[in-house]
């Protein structure tokens, strides 16, 4: 499904989405795994990961806590 949002690439979201793909990668998860625990379509994380998509706070939280990790933490990994 194309993403019409105007935040779409929002350099903020590129960078949470770079911090999400690398503490992911960091931690030997493939991203399938990932949206297994997280409960979440794969396809969304890879949207999340790219920057498409303007990820809800309690999905971040749901990604952070799959991978061990607070919200604070995926944060300052994306410096924003």
């Amino acid at each position: 499904m194309p993403n019409f949002s105007p935040h779409r690439q929002h350099p903020t979201l590129i960078k949470l989405g770079s911090a999400i793909r690398q503490a992911r990668i960091d931690r030997g998860i493939a991203q399938e795994k990932l949206a297994l625990i997280a409960e979440v379509d794969r396809s969304y994380v890879g949207r999340v990961e790219r920057g498409d998509n303007n990820i809800a706070i309690l999905t971040l939280e749901k990604l952070a806590h799959a991978m061990e990790m607070t919200i604070t933490e995926l944060v300052k990994l994306a410096k924003i």
